[in-house]
């Protein structure tokens, strides 16, 4: 797919030919997916992680189709993707597909996403730890979620949390012992239509955190720092916050995609 040329249409190329049938750009994507594609999940390993106190959100009837699609380049081998069920963009938060192709073309790892909670960082302080300016915060071995902070947000604290007050999560990249590493940095660009005419582009500071359920199995948070440097193609429209995530690994043959 040809990510730079459809960023370069979403901001140059949608008023010079609006009303013309323009040409998608949203092909060559894992798994064969499209902006609108009917996406069928099997949802047993999400009604696993669920019942062992998963913070993951279970897909909606609703949640069928691929509303965006979104490459992510960070700085290593091989492509990430989101298939975006929930854009996030008005009152749902974000549901996706994060699909990991490897340096030979191979998909090696799919999660089911959905979005825990998005913070606005407003201090220097704050935007300094979320992207790990000041050499501490996003990066960090261990991140702890806790329970305090999920209140205000409708879930089964005591399915969830048990007798703790907080869960901890490992940082799922580096060597364990290492106390501090910088967080990837990248970029997405997120097409909102199969023409590339609406979407956005991001700067990134990303890093995965991982735990183990009660009954086995992992669930991932993943803490992103999200920069917005223009939306459908207007660089006035910027901003920038925090997501956390959740995600479940889910077997490529519980995900079918037409």
């Amino acid at each position: 797919m040809g990510w730079t040329d459809a960023y370069n249409y979403l901001r140059n190329g949608a008023a010079r030919l609006a009303g013309n049938q323009a040409p998608r750009t949203d092909g060559d994507l894992p798994l064969g997916a499209r902006i609108g594609s009917v996406v069928g999940i099997q949802q047993s390993p999400l009604l696993r992680a669920v019942a062992n106190g998963s913070l993951i959100t279970l897909p909606d009837a609703d949640d069928t189709r691929i509303l965006a699609v979104s490459q992510i380049r960070l700085q290593q081998s091989g492509g990430l993707y989101r298939y975006y069920l929930e854009t996030g963009d008005r009152d749902d938060k974000e549901k996706f597909l994060q699909v990991y192709q490897n340096a030979s073309g191979e998909v090696s790892e799919i999660m089911y996403c959905t979005q825990l909670a998005r913070v606005i960082p407003e201090t220097a302080a704050d935007q300094d730890a979320y992207t790990g300016q000041a050499g501490a915060g996003l990066g960090d071995r261990s991140y702890t979620l806790w329970r305090q902070q999920l209140d205000d947000l409708g879930l089964d604290l005591e399915l969830v949390f048990g007798s703790s007050e907080g869960l901890d999560y490992w940082r799922d990249a580096g060597d364990p012992e290492t106390p501090y590493m910088p967080p990837f940095t990248g970029t997405e660009v997120r097409l909102d239509d199969a023409s590339g005419r609406t979407g956005l582009r991001q700067e990134m500071y990303f890093m995965p955190y991982v735990r183990t359920l009660r009954g086995g199995g992992n669930e991932y948070l993943l803490i992103t720092t999200e920069i917005i440097r223009s939306v459908n193609g207007d660089s006035s429209q910027r901003g920038i916050h925090v997501d956390f995530v959740i995600g479940i690994p889910v077997e490529q043959q519980r995900i079918v995609i037409q």
